[in-house]
C-alpha cells in the first residue's frame, strides 16, 4: 500500500515537473490568475520586503553589534530570555567611578570621575530598558508577522501553484485523449483539479486581503518604538544636564579642589592624609564612620534585585546595576557599606553578586 503511494506522489511530481518545463518552452498553456489576486499578491510581497528591512534596520539601531543580536536570534528561537547584559555605558561609568575612587574623591578630577560615571551607568539602565521596550513594542511582533502570516501565504502561494500545475495537465490530458473513455476520465479529472483549484485560489486570496488589514496593528508597534524613544531621549537629557550643572559647579571652584568631607573618601586618600597629618582627615581609629569604613576593600558588584532603602543611612539600588561594596574580611554581616558615584550607605549584601572573584 506504501508503495503504491510513493509511486502515485512520484508520478504526480512527474507530470508537475513535465507541465512546468512545457509552459517554460512556450508548448503548453498556463491558467493565469486574475488582475485583483496578482495585485495582491504584489501588495503582500512589499510588505513581506519592507517589514524585513525595517526589522533589520531597527535591531541594527537598538543593538549595534552584530554579534550580540546573532546571540539574541538564538536565544529566541529556543524561547529562552536574552541575556541581560551591561551597555558600554554601563562599563565606561564602572571604569569612571573605580578610576575616580583611585584617583581620590578629594580631588577635583576624581570627584568629577565619580559623577560622570555615575551618570553613565544610568544612561546605560536607561539605554537597556529602551532596547528592551524596543524589542517588545516593535521587533519582536513585527517579527511574528513575518513568521506566522507571511509565512502561511507563502507556504499556501505554493499550494495554489502546485494545484494549478494538477489543473494545467488535466486540460492537457483531456485534449490529448482519443477515446470515450479516456475523455470522460480525463473530464472527471478536470473537474476535480478545477474544484481544489477554485479553493486553493480562494483560500489564498482571503490571506493576501488580511495583509493590508494588518498595517492597523504595525502602526501601534510603531508608536510602541516612537514611546520608547521619547521616554530614552528624555531621560537622558534629564540626566545629562543634571551633570552638566554638577560639571559646571566644579568648573566654577577657584582651586579646583573639592572637599574631602563631600565624597566617599578612598582607602589610598585616607592613608595619604594620614602620613601628610591634613588636618581635613581624621585618620585615627576613633574617627568618623567614614575613616573606619573604608578600612574594607572596595569590589564591584552586580546588583541582583531592587531594594529601596528604608532610613537615611541606607542607598537604593536598582536591578542589573553595578556598584562598589566595601568587603570587610572575616566579618559577618547582613549589610555592607556600598557606593554608586558619590553616594554611598548600607545595603544588604543578599542583593548584591560579587564580580571580583
Amino acid at each position: 500500500m506504501d508503495l503504491k503511494k510513493l509511486a502515485g506522489q512520484a508520478g504526480q511530481f512527474l507530470t508537475r515537473a513535465v507541465q512546468y518545463t512545457e509552459e517554460k518552452l512556450g508548448s503548453a498553456e498556463k491558467t493565469e490568475l486574475d488582475g485583483h489576486f496578482e495585485s495582491l499578491s504584489l501588495q503582500a510581497e512589499s510588505a513581506r520586503s519592507w517589514t524585513e528591512k525595517l526589522v533589520t534596520g531597527a535591531e541594527s539601531v537598538l543593538i549595534p553589534n552584530p554579534g550580540n543580536r546573532v546571540e539574541d536570534m538564538l536565544f529566541e528561537k529556543i524561547e529562552k530570555r536574552r541575556p541581560n547584559r551591561l551597555s558600554n555605558l554601563e562599563y565606561l561609568g564602572l571604569d569612571m567611578v573605580q578610576a575616580g575612587n583611585d584617583f581620590g574623591p578629594g580631588t577635583a578630577y576624581g570627584s568629577a570621575l565619580l559623577k560622570v560615571g555615575g551618570a553613565e551607568q544610568r544612561l546605560g539602565l536607561v539605554e537597556r530598558e529602551y532596547v528592551s521596550n524596543g524589542f517588545t513594542g516593535f521587533i519582536q511582533p513585527m517579527r511574528k508577522f513575518l513568521d506566522t502570516e507571511m509565512k502561511t501565504i507563502a507556504r499556501e502561494k505554493r499550494l495554489l501553484e502546485t494545484k494549478r500545475l494538477d489543473l494545467d495537465a488535466c486540460k492537457s490530458r483531456l485534449r490529448k485523449a482519443r477515446s470515450q473513455e479516456g475523455q470522460s476520465a480525463a473530464e472527471a479529472d478536470l473537474r476535480k483539479a478545477q474544484a481544489d483549484y477554485d479553493r486553493q485560489a480562494e483560500i489564498t486570496k482571503l490571506l493576501l486581503e488580511g495583509v493590508r488589514s494588518s498595517q492597523a496593528a504595525h502602526l501601534r508597534h510603531l508608536n510602541e518604538l516612537v514611546e520608547a524613544q521619547v521616554q530614552y531621549y528624555d531621560q537622558s537629557y534629564k540626566i545629562m544636564t543634571e551633570l552638566q550643572k554638577e560639571m559646571a559647579s566644579l568648573a566654577l571652584s577657584p582651586d579646583a579642589t573639592v572637599s574631602l568631607t563631600s565624597a566617599p573618601v578612598s582607602n589610598n586618600s585616607v592613608l595619604n592624609a594620614a602620613q601628610k597629618g591634613t588636618p581635613d582627615v581624621d585618620s585615627s581609629p576613633t574617627g568618623s564612620d567614614n575613616s573606619t569604613e573604608d578600612l574594607g576593600t572596595w569590589r564591584r558588584a552586580k546588583v541582583v534585585c531592587d531594594y529601596d532603602s528604608t532610613s537615611k543611612d541606607e542607598m537604593s539600588l536598582i536591578m542589573n546595576e553595578v556598584v562598589m561594596f566595601q568587603d570587610h574580611e572575616g566579618a559577618m554581616t547582613d549589610y555592607v557599606i556600598a557606593k554608586r558615584g558619590t553616594q554611598k550607605g548600607r545595603v544588604p549584601i543578599a542583593y548584591l553578586e560579587a564580580m571580583d572573584d
